[in-house]
C-alpha cells in the first residue's frame, strides 16, 4: 500500500470551459483524488452583488494518481485533454501545490466591500485615500473626502487602509 502512495502524482488535466466543477465532481465518483483551486469573488448584477467560487485557473483541475489511472480520466465527460510538458503528462510537484493551496489562504481576506477605506497605490492620485462608494465589474467607484470628488480606480490599483469590523 505504501509503495503505491509512493506512485502517486499531481497531473493537470483540461477541461471544457466553465465545467471544471462537474468535472471534479464526476473523478471523484471514481474515486481518484481530485482538487480544483477556487477563490471567493464578488460577481455584479444589475440589482445585486453576490460572493461566487470561481476558478483560480479557468478550465485547469489537478487529479492525484497513477500515470495509468491518468488516461482512463479522458473518458470522463468534460475533459478534453490531459497537460503534457515535454512529451508527457506534467507533473506538478507537491510543493507546488502547497504553495497554490498557501497564496488562496493568505488571499482570502483580501476582498474589497462598499464602504471601506482604500489608498491609490498607482497614478496622480498615488497615496490618496477614499471610501467605496460602488463595486463594478472592471472599476471601484471611490469617493475621495480631501478633494471633494469621486472618482473610478482599478480594483488592482488600490489597498485597504483599515479593515472594517
Amino acid at each position: 500500500m505504501e509503495n503505491k502512495i509512493a506512485n502517486l502524482s499531481w497531473y493537470v488535466l483540461y477541461t471544457f470551459p466553465r465545467a471544471e466543477k462537474q468535472v471534479r465532481d464526476r473523478i471523484r465518483l471514481d474515486d481518484v483524488e481530485c482538487w480544483l483551486p477556487l477563490h471567493r469573488t464578488p460577481r455584479v448584477w444589475s440589482d445585486r452583488v453576490k460572493l461566487v467560487d470561481v476558478p483560480l485557473f479557468h478550465s485547469y483541475i489537478f487529479v492525484r494518481c497513477v500515470e495509468e489511472r491518468l488516461y482512463a480520466l479522458l473518458k470522463v465527460y468534460g475533459v478534453v485533454r490531459i497537460v503534457y510538458y515535454n512529451g508527457k503528462p506534467a507533473v506538478v510537484r507537491p510543493d507546488e501545490i502547497e504553495a497554490i493551496k498557501e497564496f488562496l489562504a493568505q488571499s482570502a481576506g483580501r476582498m474589497l466591500v462598499v464602504g471601506e477605506e482604500v489608498e491609490i497605490l498607482t497614478g496622480a492620485m498615488k497615496k490618496v485615500s477614499g471610501k467605496i462608494q460602488k463595486i463594478k465589474k472592471t472599476y471601484l467607484v471611490l469617493y475621495l473626502e480631501q478633494l471633494g470628488a469621486t472618482v473610478c480606480v482599478n480594483p488592482a490599483d488600490v489597498a485597504p487602509t483599515k479593515r472594517l469590523k
